[in-house]
Parts: C-alpha cells; sequence; structure tokens
C-alpha cells in the first residue's frame, strides 16, 4: 500500500500528491517544496569522528567514552532522564524554529529519542556557547516551569528546565509544545557538533513524564492527514534528503514498501530474521531484534557478532582502537543481508564501508559494549539504502529501496 502525499488540513482531509518529489531538482523544484507544509529538508553533516581524528582528539575521546547502547530510565526529585546516543559519526540535520517571533535550531530528527530539546541563554557551557541558543524572553508565546530534566547518554550529559512554547516544522505549527531548554551540556561531541539540538520521534512511551512529543502534538492538533511520518536519507555529499510528516511521496523509492511490525513500542524495534554474508548466516541466529535509527549513523550490534563481521572482511584495528579495511576490497567482499519479515535486505560493501578524505577506509559498523544487549541499532548505513515509513497509525515500519 502507497500514501499520497501529505496535506496541511486536518484529519481526513484529501491529501496533496507528490509532496516533495522535486527537492533538490532545482530553484523551481525548491521553490515548489517551501509551500508544501508537511517536509523539511535534511543537511548530511560531516563526521565528528573525522573532525575529533583530524584534532587527534580521537583516542582518547574513544577510550573515554566507549559505546554502550544500554540506556536505562532514572528518576529523582523532580527529575527524569531521557536516554540518549552518541553522534560521532555522519548524521542529518534540518531546521525547526521555536516561539514568537520564530527563533531557528538545526536538529537532529531521531526516531531513537522522543524529546525535544535546544541550548538557552541560561547554558555557560562551551557546547552552548558555540551554538545558537533559545531566549524565552523573546518569545510571548513562551511559558515556563520549574521542572527540571537531565538527559544522559554513554558520553554526555545534559541539564535543563521544560518549557512550553509554539514549535514550527515546516509549515506546520504544534501549539505549546513542551521541549527542553538546556542548562549545562557536557561533552566535546556536543562542544563539536554541526546541530544545535534533538527532536525525537519515537513512540511517546520514551518521553518525558507527562509531556506529548512533537509527533504527537502534530497529530493531536490535526496538523496532519495520515498519522505516519517517512525519511529519505540521499547519498549525496550533502544536499537531498528530506522528513515527511503525514504523507509518504512514492517518488523516493522503487517498487512496493514491504511492511513489517512494530516489536515494541518504545524505539522503533523490529524483529530480524537472521544476518548472512555469502548465504552463510554471521549473526542473529533464529531472529534478533533490532532499531530503525535516524539518529545513529551505523550499524551498531552486539560484540561477539560485529567481531564475525569484522572477521569476514578482513578489517584490522589501529593504534586509536579503530578498525580499518583494503579499500581496493571494496568492490570484492560480500554484501551483509538483513532478513526482515522474510524479506532480504542486503548492505553493499559500498555502504557499510567508508573512505574518509585521508584515503583510509573504515567500516561503518561498531560494537555495542554492553555484555547484556543483544539489540541492533539499524542507522543511516541501512536506512539510507531503504525509504522508511513509520506508520503509528498500524504499528508497522515500511522500507523499499530508495532511489539512487
Amino acid at each position: 500500500m502507497r500514501w499520497p502525499g501529505t496535506s496541511s488540513g486536518r484529519r481526513g482531509a484529501a491529501p496533496t500528491p507528490g509532496v516533495a518529489a522535486t527537492l533538490n531538482r532545482g530553484v523551481g523544484a525548491l521553490s515548489d517544496w517551501l509551500s508544501f507544509p508537511g517536509s523539511i529538508p535534511l543537511t548530511k553533516i560531516k563526521s565528528m569522528r573525522e573532525s575529533l581524528r583530524e584534532k587527534d582528539l580521537l583516542r582518547d575521546y574513544l577510550q573515554r567514552h566507549p559505546y554502550s547502547h544500554a540506556y536505562k530510565f532514572l528518576s529523582g526529585e523532580g527529575v527524569t532522564v531521557q536516554p540518549m546516543r552518541n553522534y560521532l559519526d555522519l548524521y542529518y540535520v534540518g531546521t525547526i524554529s521555536i516561539g514568537t517571533p520564530p527563533q531557528e535550531f538545526r536538529v537532529i530528527f531521531d526516531t531513537g529519542s522522543a524529546d525535544l530539546w535546544v541550548p538557552s541563554i541560561y547554558c555557560s557551557s562551551p557546547a552552548c556557547v558555540t551554538h545558537k541558543a533559545f531566549n524565552p524572553r523573546g518569545s510571548s508565546t513562551y511559558k515556563s516551569t520549574d521542572r527540571p530534566i537531565r538527559l544522559l547518554y554513554a558520553s554526555a550529559s545534559m541539564t535543563g528546565l521544560l518549557g512550553y512554547d509554539d514549535v514550527r516544522v515546516g509549515d506546520l505549527v504544534c501549539k505549546s509544545q513542551a521541549f527542553g531548554l538546556s542548562k549545562t551540556e557536557s561533552s566535546i561531541s556536543l562542544e563539536y557538533a554541526a546541530f544545535d539540538g534533538i527532536l525525537g520521534l519515537s513512540y511517546p512511551a520514551l518521553a518525558l513524564r507527562g509531556t506529548t512529543p512533537v509527533f504527537d502534538s502534530m497529530w493531536n492538533q490535526g496538523l496532519i492527514s495520515e498519522n505516519l511520518f517517512a525519511f529519505y536519507l540521499s547519498s549525496n555529499e550533502k544536499k537531498g534528503s528530506v522528513v515527511m510528516f503525514g504523507g509518504v511521496d512514492p517518488s523516493y523509492y522503487r517498487g512496493e514498501l514491504q511492511w513489517v511490525p512494530v516489536s515494541a513500542k518504545g524505539y522503533w524495534q523490529v524483529t530480524v530474521d537472521s544476518i548472512s554474508m555469502d548465504s552463510k548466516v554471521v549473526a542473529c541466529p533464529g531472529s534478533c531484534q533490532a532499531i530503525m535509527d535516524t539518529g545513529t549513523s551505523l550499524v551498531i550490534g552486539p560484540t561477539n557478532s560485529i567481531l564475525n563481521i569484522l572477521r569476514s572482511i578482513s578489517a584490522r584495528t589501529t593504534s586509536t582502537g579503530e578498525y580499518v579495511v583494503s579499500c581496493e576490497a571494496i568492490h570484492s567482499l560480500p554484501d551483509i543481508v538483513f532478513t526482515i519479515n522474510g524479506i532480504a535486505y542486503p548492505v553493499p560493501a559500498s555502504a557499510y564501508i567508508r573512505r574518509e578524505q585521508t584515503g583510509i577506509c573504515y567500516p561503518n559498523l561498531d560494537t555495542d559494549t554492553s555484555a547484556s544487549s543483544s539489540l541492533w541499532i539499524l542507522g543511516d548505513v541501512f536506512l539510507r539504502l531503504y525509504f522508511t515509513v513509520f506508520d503509528r497509525a498500524n504499528n508497522r515500519i515500511g522500507l523499499a529501496p530508495a532511489i539512487a
């Protein structure tokens, strides 16, 4: 089944076909896009890992902050802790605005978390100094609270306050939307990040207690006609990527969407049947769980499984503890095939290996260092290949090969 394009009308309104089909296809096309309320362009940003490597800071950073997806909700007196992730590699950002008059911010649209937060003028951390900060005194629609929030992830943290204001995504305006105003932001990863904040798109079960996530507000306030959103992540150098709310433009994919039921309503989690190379199962025998996560750039899995794949492609370690592979081998290495709901989704070596400006090739694979985790994260390496529909109405994910 395919949906036509998004409409700015209320639920049940006739959708508009071809909502974002012409994005990044000329000046006239961009003008056409600007009139569409439910879609915004995303920009591909340089790797944080590469930036740290150039500054000779990567080895120390990786030693102090090993990757872990073992996030847990914690709570204290008046404090809610929301799990987040490392953003060391390539990611995609888009522009939103908050307040009246609007204040613009670049955010990651992240299906692996549920909350929206941005830096604020109350923050003096280096990460806030280098980014745009929200000024609540400059917005006539801002509503303050005295509720503190604290966001933690493997290599950084943010503390701040919960507030409410109008949030604009394209031409969609969520009235009195809950969001976080940071007061402290720790970690070099946030300081050097090319985004200001994060807009979460996971299920509301992961949201700050008692708040409504942005996408749920879009639906509840009648801003979109279909209870779904979709991502097209371009493989082009910078432009062409888009997130669309309330409908799907079929011109961004080939063939038919294949539907996968959500197995747990927190992250966008699905069951993977197996992971194979050269028709041999190399990981996930007997099925495993994975999340479709636009806020993670790599494919991440349990340590033993990832190491098995790295051995299969003859990867070797460097002095920084990273793995490298022969660039000449890219054309001869087999696909990594993720079989999901009976359908094979191959990831070729040209996708799971990246060549950086230095001429060195790195695998786009990483390990989850938490001993108890068996969860896989299918990040942008996978999602660039497959147009992805996140269907909240039917609790399912649609996948189809993305246009080149």
